[in-house]
């Protein structure tokens, strides 16, 4: 089945024998009867498992080319429930440039904890081999970054991975699986945030994990009852109609955000733009062999290089929303070093290139050019 069709198809089946619902029911509902102790029709309790959510759970195997989902009440729920695989003591390498809250996550919680993390420029994936020892557990990439668009070497980082017999995660969050497929380019976890374009209408908070291992599978299916952070009925359908979509809204990304970007590298009030679809972006040849497109979103700094200059051009935006978040419909706006990535120490925002005047676009389906110009008057 071709990744268009299984967006709409995949892993579904026609859970409502009683009245034949195309889409699947919202199960809204805690509980199961059961005919004698343990006899049920395989769901007890909505904990464990939901009809509605393991629909999701099965679309989102099918989309990634994997064989489990596992679906969570929100994409750091994901993330909580991967680093509950390690005890005290274990050491995980991550990228350096990386979503706010993961960066949050792992300093603020998991090493009081006992983890212990490196934070490395995987740009050039033989910088990670020199943070590996006996303690090393899990490689964590984020590919493209946020916000800088670093593309990372997923299959060089299998290789080191499967060398050192450790595992790879890959949040796929900017790309989604219609660009890029990490489990087949080697990753043992995909990670979604699906509040962004999995979901695709900013009106659902979910994460998500798929996998092909069976016992690695086991393991977060554990962590996920045991620790409850799962999703609801309502929050699984949304997701659930968002990926039926999820391959036309992408091409629209990938097309507006390519004008967007090649506009903003042409304005004399923009410094640099990070896309990895220019051939000199570093990695342009690595991004080109493992995704399809390069993405809706862009960062870039405004040729003033200062705060002042990026809290002006955002306010006064008109088409695009000044709001957290990316992968909806609708264009938004955000400034990082401010919002998503506030919990950053400055020092170490900078060091990866989020200064103040840096701005992310996630780039909407709107039409190219009232897009355009709503940047074009808000630059002056």
């Amino acid at each position: 089945m071709k990744f268009n069709t299984k967006t709409i198809h995949g892993g579904q089946h026609n859970i409502d024998p009683a009245y034949g619902s195309v889409m699947p029911p919202i199960y809204q509902t805690t509980t199961y009867s059961q005919t004698t102790p343990g006899g049920h029709k395989g769901f007890e309790y909505s904990r464990s498992a939901n009809p509605t959510r393991s629909a999701l759970e099965n679309a989102l195997a099918s989309i990634e080319n994997g064989k489990y989902g596992l679906a969570f009440g929100s994409g750091l729920a994901a993330i909580d429930a991967v680093m509950k695989l390690f005890k005290p003591g274990d050491e995980i390498i991550s990228t350096n440039d990386l979503y706010g809250g993961s960066y949050r996550l792992f300093t603020k919680i998991f090493e009081g904890l006992g983890l212990k993390f490196h934070f490395v420029g995987m740009q050039d994936a033989s910088n990670i081999e020199a943070f590996i020892n006996e303690k090393t557990k899990l490689i964590w990439v984020e590919t493209p970054t946020n916000p800088m668009m670093n593309i990372i070497d997923i299959v060089a980082c299998s290789k080191l991975a499967k060398k050192h017999k450790l595992l790879l995660a890959v949040d796929n969050t900017f790309a989604t699986p219609y660009l890029q497929q990490p489990l087949d380019l080697g990753a043992d976890i995909v990670m979604h945030s699906a509040t962004k374009y999995l979901g695709g209408h900013s009106d659902v908070v979910l994460g998500s994990l798929v996998v092909k291992n069976k016992d690695l599978a086991d393991r977060l299916y554990f962590v996920q009852n045991a620790s409850g952070a799962i999703c609801g009925p309502q929050d699984s359908f949304l997701v659930l109609r968002g990926i039926k979509t999820l391959h036309i809204r992408m091409q629209r990304h990938c097309e507006n955000t390519e004008k967007v970007a090649k506009f903003l590298r042409t304005h004399p009030k923009v410094d640099k733009v990070y896309w990895p679809g220019f051939e000199d972006h570093p990695n342009h040849d690595i991004a080109k062999a493992q995704m399809k497109g390069f993405g809706g979103m862009i960062s870039f700094t405004t040729s003033e290089k200062t705060l002042d200059s990026a809290v002006k051009l955002l306010e006064k935006l008109k088409v695009f929303t000044l709001a957290e978040s990316l992968g909806g419909v609708e264009s938004l706006a955000g400034h990082p070093a401010s919002m998503t990535h506030a919990s950053i120490p400055k020092e170490d925002r900078e060091k990866t290139g989020i200064v103040d005047s840096l701005i992310r676009l996630s780039v909407g389906i709107e039409d190219d050019e009232d897009l355009i110009e709503d940047i074009k008057q808000a630059l002056g």
